[in-house]
């Protein structure tokens, strides 16, 4: 049996621990709340935030136009390279051909119009310098009309083999540049396995050249 003066012992400490909770809530709370007007005091403001992602929507679309200046830019280097070796009839030029026509077909899928020309055409040298000429203001005109809105439009096509799909503006000019860059790989293999030099068309080397903007 317990004492009074256990009792009293007791009671003082639940009133202690009492006490001493409430005031490590208190401090809980009270460090949250300066934690809520740190992070309110130092947040940039919504405006801000609308022009930071506006700002990186506009260096995307800025970003694509230079990436497909350089595309065309590097088209007409390798045309020049094959003219240079007399590799105007070889699987390289076939390559190129391939190139030029998968890139209309795109732009022609991206703005619902119906396929021109076939995925492998038999291009000569001359069809070949026309194309990438046309190319160049196609795409150059096209993406100087393209809004950030545009860029996760969902564009529905069928590919060669018939099959129906449906990909974003954005996935398909990334496509593109990825796909005529590889074949322009193979190209300069082509070109190196038979003993001729391939163009120069780094992306880097264009730009240190002031050869895109």
């Amino acid at each position: 049996m317990f004492s009074s003066n256990s009792s009293i012992s007791l009671l003082s400490q639940e009133k202690c621990e009492r006490t001493v909770n409430n005031k490590l809530q208190f401090a809980v709370e009270a460090d949250y709340i300066c934690g809520l007007q740190e992070a309110f005091l130092h947040a940039p403001a919504p405006g801000l935030l609308l022009k930071s992602r506006s700002s990186l929507i506009m260096d995307l679309l800025e970003h694509l136009r230079r990436q497909f200046a350089y595309d065309a830019w590097a088209n007409g280097e390798v045309l020049a390279a094959l003219n240079s070796s007399a590799l105007t009839t070889t699987r390289a030029l076939q390559l190129l051909a391939h190139i030029l026509s998968a890139e209309r077909l795109w732009v022609e899928r991206i703005r619902r119009r119906s396929q021109t020309l076939p995925v492998w055409p038999a291009f000569s040298f001359r069809q070949c310098e026309a194309q990438i000429a046309e190319l160049a203001a196609l795409w150059s005109g096209y993406l100087s009309q393209l809004s950030s809105a545009h860029l996760t439009e969902n564009v529905p096509y069928k590919n060669s083999k018939g099959e129906t799909w449906n990909s974003t503006v954005q996935d398909i000019l990334t496509h593109v540049l990825l796909h005529s860059a590889y074949h322009r790989g193979q190209i300069a293999a082509e070109m190196r396995a038979g003993g001729k030099q391939p163009a120069y068309t780094d992306f880097i080397h264009a730009v240190r050249q002031g050869l895109i903007e």
